[in-house]
């Protein structure tokens, strides 16, 4: 099976599972992560994901050995399904998913990562548009995604030359948001996706949605968009209104969330206390 699902409590980690091709995705498998993905959006009890390669690589791309047979990645929309070649780049959806790195996230591997929300990457992972070499397209998202992420500049580098980034420059770009010990990437993941789904869900994810909703429109348009997202929270704004005026959350701290902090966060400058009076 190249995919599969394992939940603990509201964190679900999608594992791809193709180790002997480095995680290469063909098309059986991603339509698999695809509905992967569509059975995490629609589970009432799943607020997180994370997306992790196993055997040590996260995922090298399509499989171009299955290309032009009938394991090929679809391109185009199939029977009214427009998934994109690597599976899920297409869906919008209403939760945050984490991309847990470990080895290299190349081509429609880095893809991929690039459609997820965070990512957290091992020391020692490598990314890069290496399908440059092979003369594929980026088609699932990467020419979009990557620019938004890192800006344009560093984008450019990146698709024109398709060479390797480390994980440190990664870091230093904002290609990815954690570098964490080799071996840990999954764990630390599930970690940081159990700190958020600690959150107040609503709130989290409308305020998600408009931070993805922004691009390319107008100011005075991003906040209308800001304000309708923020008006389906009000309920859950007056509960933690009430729970601060209560003496809970303030300062920076943390309210009970059950988890232990993670020292690769503490290095990285996650969850830290700022000193606040007025927003917890």
């Amino acid at each position: 099976m190249p995919v599969r699902s394992e939940r603990q409590g509201p964190v679900t980690t999608v594992v791809l599972s193709r180790p002997e091709v480095r995680n290469a995705v063909d098309g059986p498998t991603a339509r698999a992560l695809a509905d992967a993905f569509r059975a995490f959006d629609a589970d009432p009890d799943a607020s997180v994901a994370v997306l992790w390669g196993e055997g040590g690589t996260f995922c090298a791309g399509a499989d171009l050995k299955a290309v032009g047979t009938p394991d090929g990645n679809a391109v185009a929309e199939v029977n009214g399904v427009n998934d994109g070649p690597m599976g899920p780049t297409r869906l919008e959806l209403s939760k945050p998913v984490i991309a847990a790195v470990s080895g290299h996230a190349v081509a429609g591997g880095l893809e991929l990562a690039l459609w997820c929300d965070l990512r957290v990457a091992e020391d020692d992972a490598v990314l890069g548009v290496f399908c440059r070499r092979w003369g594929v397209p980026l088609i699932d998202g990467g020419t979009v995604r990557l620019p938004r992420i890192v800006g344009e500049g560093r984008a450019m580098d990146l698709i024109l030359t398709g060479r390797p980034v480390d994980a440190a420059e990664a870091l230093a770009m904002g290609l990815v948001n954690r570098v964490v010990p080799h071996g840990t990437a999954r764990t630390a993941a599930e970690e940081l996706a159990a700190r958020i789904a600690a959150f107040p869900q609503t709130c989290l994810r409308h305020d998600r949605l408009s931070a993805r909703a922004q691009h390319g429109l107008p100011e005075q348009r991003a906040l209308a968009e800001e304000l309708s997202h923020g008006l389906h929270a009000l309920s859950e704004a007056a509960e933690g209104a009430a729970r601060f005026t209560a003496g809970a959350g303030r300062h920076g701290a943390f309210e009970n969330d059950g988890f232990e902090k993670n020292d690769a966060f503490e290095k990285n400058g996650a969850f830290e206390k700022d000193g606040s009076e007025n927003e917890g």
